[in-house]
């Protein structure tokens, strides 16, 4: 029998990924990558409003030609008995939650000239902030008549999400939201039009991002109710009209590939392209998830993925993103959290600041290996980017304690890579607080790759090794597990993430000189964490600080009075 492979599509928050891996044993014999045209590396910005983040649909469909041939001719080199039609299916990941408006056939708005530059006809990237007001409005209401909604998405709505979005869209740009028949996200979008299913009748949605972005449960009909809707604005009901009653896991298929991608992509016309899903999630897949570990995909993000069996009860964990059936593995509960920042803290540092006239990652990394732990008298807060998890709270900001005028670069450096693993403590705490073990961590993501002094600083402070996947693109090879389960490689993920992953070799041990000093700083980062993240009734607290701070900036950089 001929070797078979599978295809996996990664969308990242700068380029779209191509995997071509052997479905026997996850052997990767061809990659490809594509930048979107469109943006700052991808990404679109507005000087004057730093919580905007977009991007452009039509760079997910141009640049995935280009990522998907050139991975099948890295292939075709490495394995010269290779051919195209030897992929029996395909898998699609995307970042999340990155919905986008559309209309009646599931095309973007973006595709009409009125809108074509209009930033709120564009995908609304994960990293959007700007409806933080509407993710408060989400929140208050829920609790007020809702309260089960809270419960399945930790007790906050955030504005990251999809109804919070689609609600500031609303308010934003009132002609955008009335021309759109339905909001989609990308991870649907994508497996849609590849399959010629992207009508809003027609199209499959995932229960990933419907479930830890959308308030999608079975036990309340799926998505939130028309009424509830109603009551944050009544136009919003004509949006949960658009939606189906029922989403999918990665076991379903979206459809086959259309001929005309087909021979876009140098595909086989027909082959199954599975449901899609967010791309932590199906890194998690890549990592060999299972029950009792904690995947961390480690980017410019973080997303940390748990999953239980079904036949597990589990608790509501206050602050998480979700814990929601089948949106990792088919036949286990998902449990998603995270750091909305940590890769995107490194690269400010060096790109912003540009601390030394320029120094690299590499340069920063060699000195602050240097530095011991302690030895600066610096303690870092990792909210550049607000807080994902435990506080929900897209408002809070970085904090940088202790310089003083010999403070260098290389020490602030260590002390931001301390503070996410601070971050990432936290994490793990609450899971465990409410009887989630986690009885070994794996990493994956390219920082993973990359930073042997970040993974020793988190066996430090997390007191557990530090293992990573044996993929370096475990998000794509996740999607490539999921088109190898589509066609029929394998019976069922079990049996497809048993033979398709693994891990390296090399473990980083906790050293017990170290984390010894790390529980001291630790304690004093939860002070701060606690101080200026959770909100005081008495007033004494620091938590309105960085909010005020926030709101002075908004409205200095806006021409308002104060």
């Amino acid at each position: 029998m001929s070797t078979r492979y599978a295809l996996g599509i990664d969308y990242g928050t700068n380029t779209v990924r191509a995997l071509v891996a052997d479905c026997a044993d996850g052997r990767e014999v061809g990659s490809g990558v594509a930048p979107y045209p469109h943006g700052e590396t991808g990404v679109v910005l507005d000087p004057r409003n730093p919580d905007l983040a977009r991007q452009h649909p039509a760079d997910y469909l141009t640049a995935l030609p280009d990522a998907v041939r050139a991975a099948l001719e890295a292939a075709a080199a490495a394995d010269p008995g290779f051919a195209p039609s030897q992929i029996v299916g395909l898998g699609v990941d995307a970042t999340g939650s990155t919905p986008m408006p559309t209309d009646e056939q599931g095309c973007a708005l973006t595709d009409r000239s009125e809108f074509a530059r209009h930033p709120a006809a564009m995908a609304w990237l994960w990293k959007d902030h700007t409806s933080h007001a509407e993710a408060r409005e989400i929140t208050a209401l829920a609790a007020e008549i809702r309260p089960q909604y809270l419960g399945r998405c930790g007790g906050v709505y955030s504005s990251e999400w999809f109804w919070a979005k689609a609600l500031r869209c609303l308010r934003e740009a009132p002609e955008v939201f009335e021309a759109a028949a339905t909001w989609v996200e990308i991870s649907d979008w994508i497996p849609a039009v590849l399959t010629g299913t992207q009508a809003p009748a027609s199209m499959r949605r995932n229960l990933c991002a419907a479930g830890h972005k959308g308030l999608f449960h079975e036990s309340w009909g799926g998505y939130p109710d028309a009424e509830f809707l109603a009551r944050l604005d009544p136009r919003l009901a004509r949006i949960r009209a658009s939606l189906p009653d029922q989403c999918f896991s990665i076991a379903h298929t979206a459809g086959r590939l259309t001929a005309e991608w087909a021979a876009r992509l140098g595909l086989p016309a027909g082959i199954p392209v599975a449901v899609g899903a967010l791309d932590a999630h199906l890194g998690a897949v890549g990592s060999g998830i299972a029950p009792g570990t904690l995947v961390k995909i480690l980017g410019t993000s973080t997303c940390d993925i748990m999953v239980a069996p079904l036949s597990q009860d589990l608790p509501l964990i206050p602050g998480l993103c979700g814990i929601v059936p089948e949106t990792v593995l088919p036949g286990h509960h998902g449990l998603e959290a995270g750091q909305s920042a940590v890769g995107d803290i490194f690269n400010w540092f060096v790109g912003v600041v540009r601390p030394g006239g320029g120094m690299d990652h590499g340069a920063l990394t060699a000195e602050a290996a240097c530095v011991e732990p302690g030895a600066s008298g610096l303690l870092a807060l990792d909210w550049h980017n607000g807080n994902r998890t435990v506080l929900v709270d897209q408002r809070l900001s970085g904090l940088l304690v202790g310089m003083s005028l010999q403070t260098t670069p290389a020490e602030i450096y260590r002390a931001l890579i301390e503070a996410t693993a601070f971050g990432a403590r936290v994490i793990i705490e609450r899971l465990e607080e409410y009887g989630v073990r986690v009885d070994r961590v794996v990493n994956c993501g390219g920082i993973s790759t990359k930073n042997r002094l970040l993974l020793q600083i988190y066996a430090d402070v997390l007191g557990r090794p530090m293992l990573v996947a044996g993929s370096q693109q475990t998000c794509a090879l996740g999607a490539a597990i999921a088109g190898a389960v589509a066609g029929g490689a394998h019976p069922d993920f079990q049996a497809a993430v048993t033979a398709m992953t693994r891990l390296q070799p090399e473990a980083f041990e906790p050293d017990a000189g170290r984390a010894a000093v790390y529980e001291r700083l630790f304690a004093l980062y939860r002070r701060l964490h606690d101080a200026f993240g959770v909100r005081d009734s008495d007033g004494t607290a620091l938590d309105g600080v960085m909010k005020e701070l926030l709101d002075i900036r908004d409205r200095v950089r806006a021409g308002q009075r104060m």
